[in-house]
């Protein structure tokens, strides 16, 4: 290790030593500084560029070039003349200040054109083969080389610190809603420059009028070769793996035309590469984003669906994945877009778990369970969208998006409290949304925005459990030589009011979910002069949910009996659910928009009117109605285009929804049983956040940071009781007497030193919360803290590599246990890739994890993926790639989690070694 070291110190001495820098400043012809101003060296001889940078706020500007070489030095600013300088340089660093005078912005555009990034307003730009080394294959292999932009642990691409919200290619959306089917489908080679907007909006009519400094978007411009071509590839595969056979096939073509594009990705394999798992399908919105901020209502219809685990290579041992996907656009004129997708995903997967909970409660036994899952969710989705642009100030638009869905689970489990259980569950969902939106711009000074959007939801999702008997071991109290006999469900089966003489309990839990909700809204802004602005808000929200259940007992003998439960702590427990839950919510509301300065004010309120009421059984009626003034304050200070400081203050008010109320009970699991409160009333939440971003090119310097703090009050928790000795609950809901609190701290600075790539980032959290176990205040405080650092290489010749490390701290106290609870996991990470002989790619990543608890090592393991691909140079049509993941044949990986309940640890056993030999044609 100290002679890599001592090698690298040398290399970059030795590349230091010959190189000069060459600095200077940039100004107009009365001396004022130009900010922003493209600098390029060339080399005369290699006729590329050497280097390249911009000036920053005081117009200097600084390069570094190599020693005794030829260069034209090219520098341009929009609307001034691009100087034209050629010099030699010497053994020593120089200075160039140059004066831009007269207009000739052809000769800007000409030059910019060529340069790695690019700034035009809020619009960066990059070359993307500037940043390229021919390792390369998809477009996120582009995005992780680029200053500023990062790839997270949720595939989800992040600038300066912010989520993407939209992919377009050449203008026209790419699957709106989710950006891995962009960054894991479109070629690299395809990629001709990728324009980073900020403070992005849909809608140009109000651009003007809003604040869209957290909103950034990803705009894709193709090779001028793959415009009205089908472009693309298809790869096939075989493999071997120890207990099966390996298969893959992925096609993904494109067309794009200025008329109409398609985009077909399809991808069927055993392998584990899973593109859209079953969380980012029922996540997949379909862009649906409101142009007006919220207005203070929240109202979430939550899902009732069964308890899906999100399967990949790192958490499953077998994943079989089916995906089909078309996305269209077609404009027949100028004022008319269309443009949707259909989506068709089959996931089935296997995974294999070991979990340890230790409950801080010590009445409640500490249990282990062995579980095998198998699962399978099939789904289709679809959207249409349309734009119709009557003229500048008239657009329409419509948007349609469906999902349905068919899944299924079983569970075989053995509990060292309960014995062996068996469950099953599967549902068939579907949701549709619509959205109408209309905006027109009556004249320079009043603008209306209409948006309505309705949801139509269904959900049956049903389960089933059976979990072994011994009839003859249930009373112990009738006969003493049972003691501690008795099977660990026979007491709650007891309490549910079940036949305990059968050789199996046979629960099962049948659930109909149906809502419907309209939201429609009115925005009038008034714009009082090119400082301000006024903001009138007028809506309505109209919610209704209807929930049906039934909870039941099959017999040994496939008769069914209704049991007549008596569970502590709740009066009348019923077996069934007849709920019909309805929410309106009227308001109006005020904002006021004022520039002064570096300084955006945009103050304001809305005043709701709500009525929540449900009826249960048809009988029992609980209504609420009340009136809520909701404060807002916002505070942007934009030091520079690429620097500002965001303040927010926000007042909600927070409804649940049909599920919480309900009051009959429900079988969330074999061990989990839980009943609604039909009395529950809304909570208040109060949010703050302070956010800071700088992204510097004349340094190659990008800061952000952000503080939040909310505080909820009248928090929406649960009563849970145990059965005594027995880790079976039941659980209600009610309104938490005492305020949670939750306050986060995080940022991330990076900077770039020529090919060389650094960033630290860190992140601290805390959160207080309070909790009901077995009918006693349970208080709960959680301090976590984070701290994560890389670097990374970014040579176009040279191999490259990217070193990882971060390191997390976890420290929980419980009011129910006597000794905090204390873990820190580490995980160092490795990647390589290189770009041999113009035609040999190397890739490998290798990652290490080691979890800690209370000093004590709980689990480590290592992951190690390599990939060897041939062809014959960068422009051939066949590739041919030897692929191995999991190469050290690592059977499990553990994870460490703190509840307000238990303390658990959580064995995954994870897909086995593969390795497969794949040939992939480019068309």
């Amino acid at each position: 290790m100290k002679k890599i070291l001592l090698i690298a110190i040398l290399l970059v001495t030795g590349v230091s030593s010959a190189q000069i820098k060459l600095t200077g400043t940039v100004k107009d012809t009365i001396g004022d500084p130009l900010e922003m101003a493209n600098v390029v060296a060339i080399d005369t001889v290699a006729k590329r560029i050497a280097s390249y940078g911009f000036t920053d706020a005081k117009g200097t500007y600084k390069l570094t070039l190599k020693k005794n070489t030829v260069y034209n030095l090219k520098i341009s600013y929009v609307g001034y003349k691009t100087a034209n300088l050629f010099f030699t340089t010497k053994d020593t660093d120089m200075v160039k200040d140059v004066t831009l005078g007269n207009d000739n912005l052809l000769d800007e555009i000409n030059i910019v054109s060529k340069m790695p990034v690019t700034v035009k307003g809020d619009t960066i730009i990059y070359n993307a083969d500037s940043f390229k080394n021919g390792s390369e294959r998809k477009l996120e292999d582009v995005l992780k080389k680029i200053p500023g932009v990062e790839i997270n642990d949720n595939g989800e691409i992040e600038v300066e610190g912010k989520t993407v919200e939209k992919v377009m290619v050449d203008g026209k959306d790419f699957f709106d809603g989710d950006s891995k089917l962009a960054t894991k489908n479109i070629p690299s080679n395809a990629v001709d420059k990728i324009q980073v907007l900020r403070n992005y909006g849909d809608v140009n009519q109000l651009r003007g009028v809003q604040n869209n400094q957290d909103r950034v978007a990803l705009n894709i411009k193709l090779k001028e070769g793959k415009k009205n071509f089908w472009f693309g590839d298809i790869t096939a595969g075989l493999g071997d793996a120890p207990n099966e056979g390996l298969y893959l096939l992925q096609p993904k073509l494109f067309y794009y035309s200025p008329k109409y594009t398609i985009n077909v990705i399809g991808d069927v394999n055993n392998i584990g590469e899973v593109v859209l798992n079953r969380g980012d399908i029922r996540n997949f919105s379909g862009g649906f984003r409101s142009q007006s901020p919220s207005n203070g209502t929240n109202i979430n219809l939550a899902s009732a669906g069964i308890g899906f685990l999100n399967a990949n290579a790192r958490n499953a041992n077998r994943i079989e994945t089916k995906l089909s996907a078309l996305n269209f656009s077609y404009s027949p004129n100028k004022k008319l877009d269309l443009s949707g997708f259909l989506i068709f995903s089959s996931n089935s997967n296997g995974q294999q778990n070991n979990v340890t909970r230790d409950y801080v409660d010590p009445t409640i036994p500490d249990d282990f369970t062995q579980s095998i899952t198998d699962q399978t969710s099939n789904t289709g989705l679809f959207k249409f969208s349309s734009i119709y642009k009557k003229n500048v100030n008239n657009q329409m638009n419509y948007d349609f998006v469906g999902r349905f869905s068919n899944e299924r689970r079983t569970d075989n489990v053995n509990s060292l409290v309960l014995s062996d259980i068996a469950e099953a569950e599967k549902a068939t969902p579907f949701k549709i949304n619509q959205n109408l939106s209309y905006f027109y711009t009556a004249n320079e000074n009043n603008i209306f925005a209409l948006e309505v959007q309705h949801l139509l939801q269904d959900e049956d999702p049903f389960y089933a459990a059976s979990l072994e008997n011994d009839p003859t071991n249930n009373n112990p109290t009738d006969d003493p030589s049972l003691e501690g006999l008795e099977d660990g469900f026979d007491d709650t089966a007891e309490t549910l009011g079940f036949d305990r003489s059968n050789l199996f309990y046979r629960l099962n839990q049948d659930r109909k979910v149906k809502s419907n909700q309209l939201d429609a809204k009115l925005d009038y802004y008034y714009i009082l002069n090119s400082k301000s602005n006024l903001n009138f808000v007028g809506g309505a929200i109209l919610s209704k949910q209807n929930f049906d259940s039934r909870f039941f007992q099959v017999l040994d003998n496939g008769n069914v009996l209704n049991p007549n439960p008596t569970i502590p702590g709740i009066t009348d427990p019923q077996i069934t659910n007849d709920t019909e839950y309805n929410f309106t919510d009227i308001y109006v509301g005020l904002r006021y928009r004022l520039k002064s300065g570096i300084f955006t004010f945009t103050p304001g309120f809305t005043a709701h009117s709500y009525v929540s009421k449900n009826t249960q059984y048809g009988t029992e009626v609980f209504e609420d109605k009340f009136t809520k003034f909701l404060p807002e304050f916002s505070l942007i200070a934009q030091f520079k285009n690429s620097e500002s400081l965001r303040f927010n203050y926000r007042q909600q008010v927070n409804f649940t929804d049909v599920n919480q109320i309900a009051r009959g009970i429900v079988a969330n699991s074999y061990s989990s049983f839980s009943t609604g409160n039909p009395e529950l009333i809304n909570a208040t939440i109060h949010n703050l956040s302070l956010n800071y971003s700088s992204f510097n090119l004349f340094n190659y310097t990008n800061v952000f940071g952000g503080l939040n703090y909310r505080k909820t009050i009248d928090q929406i928790n649960s009563d849970i009781i145990f059965e005594p000795g027995s880790v079976v609950s039941s659980s209600t809901r009610l309104n938490s007497p005492f305020d949670n609190e939750t306050f986060t701290a995080f940022g991330r600075i990076g900077k770039t030193f020529n090919k060389i790539r650094t960033s630290i980032g860190g992140n601290f959290n805390y959160s207080k919360t309070y909790q009901f176990l077995n009918s006693r205040e349970n208080v709960n405080e959680s301090y976590s803290q984070g701290l994560n650092a890389r670097v990374s290489t970014n040579f176009r010749k040279a191999p490259n590599l990217s070193l990882r490390y971060s390191v997390s701290f976890t420290d929980q106290s419980n009011s129910a246990r006597a000794t905090d609870i204390k873990g820190v996991t580490h995980r160092p990470s490795l990647n390589f890739d290189a770009y041999i002989w113009n035609s040999l790619t190397v890739r490998s990543d290798f990652a290490y994890t080691e979890v800690k608890q209370d000093g004590v090592i709980q689990n480590k393991f290592k992951i190690w993926n390599a990939t060897l691909a041939y062809r014959k140079d960068r422009d051939a049509k066949w590739e041919y790639e030897i692929e191995g993941s999991n190469l050290l044949a690592t059977g499990s990986r553990a994870s460490v989690s703190t509840s307000n309940i238990l303390f658990s640890i959580n064995e995954t056993f994870i897909l086995p070694r593969f390795v497969s030999f794949r040939v992939r044609y480019q068309l």
